[in-house]
């Protein structure tokens, strides 16, 4: 049971960050309002890649 719910929680960590990286853009139009949205986006990006990895290695090593 346990590993069922580590599973979920990895998928749906998998989730945010792709939905992280591919609408960083929107997502910094949205809710910051500075001047520069590029490195908000990029910041954004690379967050999204990193909880990618982390829910993916979690994903696969959680047997």
């Amino acid at each position: 049971m346990f590993q069922i719910i580590i599973k979920l929680l990895a998928a749906l960590m998998l989730l945010c960050g792709i939905i992280l990286i591919y609408d960083a853009r929107l997502l910094t139009k949205r809710y910051f309002s500075f001047g520069d949205q590029n490195e908000a986006s990029s910041g954004l990006k690379i967050l999204g890649f990193i909880i990618t990895i982390i829910g993916g290695l979690i994903f696969y090593f959680c047997k």
